[in-house]
C-alpha cells in the first residue's frame, strides 16, 4: 500500500491518503463478507445492501461519524474528496444529521497520531468497527532473512450477535490481502 500510494500521488495532483486506501478496501472487504456488513435490530440480523462506510472524525466536543454512501462504488479520489470535505464540515459544525446516519460499518484511525494500537468501541447501528493504528517500520523476516518492512495492526470490534470471530478473522484477511495488492482495490 506504501508504494501503491507513492505512485498514485505521483500521477495526480489529488493527494490520496492511507486512510483512503483503507477506506476502499473495507469497503470492498464488505462485498466479499456481507455478514460484516450487517446489523443487529431488536431480535435479527439486517443485511445491507448498499455499503456506507462511516469514518470517525475527532472534533473538539468528541467524535463526530460521516458517512460516505456507496463507498465501494467511489474511486481512492473520491472518497478522499469525501472525507475532507465532510470531515472539515464536522470540524466547523456544518455537517448534517443525514450525513451522519445510514452507516453499515465504520474506520477509526488514530495512525496520524502515532498511535499504534487501540480498540474502538462499535458505533451503532453497524455490527462491527475497524480500529486503525500508525505505521510502524519493524523487523520482519521475508525468505528467510530479516529485514525491515513495515507494519500497521488493525483491531476489528464486532458485535457477536451477528459477527462471529471466524467471520471477523474472514473479513480481516481479505482487508490485508488488499492493501498488500492495492491493484485489486480497482478491478
Amino acid at each position: 500500500a506504501i508504494q501503491a500510494r507513492k505512485r498514485i500521488n505521483e500521477m495526480d495532483e489529488v493527494k490520496i491518503s492511507f486512510n483512503d486506501l483503507i477506506v476502499k478496501a473495507c469497503a470492498v472487504a464488505l462485498t466479499k463478507h456481507p455478514m460484516v456488513n450487517a446489523s443487529w435490530k431488536g431480535d435479527k440480523i439486517i443485511k445491507h445492501k448498499e455499503v456506507h462506510v462511516g469514518v470517525a472524525v475527532a472534533v473538539q466536543e468528541g467524535l463526530l461519524v460521516p458517512v460516505i454512501k456507496h463507498t465501494n462504488y467511489k474511486s481512492l479520489s473520491e472518497i478522499n474528496a469525501e472525507v475532507k470535505d465532510k470531515a472539515n464540515r464536522a470540524k466547523d459544525k456544518k455537517l448534517s444529521t443525514e450525513e451522519m446516519q445510514g452507516n453499515t460499518f465504520t474506520v477509526s484511525n488514530l495512525g496520524m497520531f502515532n498511535i499504534e494500537e487501540f480498540t474502538a468501541i462499535i458505533n451503532l447501528p453497524d455490527s462491527c468497527i475497524l480500529a486503525v493504528g500508525s505505521i510502524k517500520e519493524k523487523a520482519v523476516v521475508q525468505n528467510g532473512e530479516i529485514k525491515i518492512g513495515n507494519r500497521m495492526k488493525v483491531t476489528l470490534s464486532c458485535d457477536h450477535r451477528v459477527v462471529d470471530g471466524a467471520t471477523g478473522a474472514q473479513f480481516l484477511e481479505t482487508l490485508a490481502s488488499l492493501l498488500e495488492e492495492p491493484l485489486r482495490l480497482v478491478v
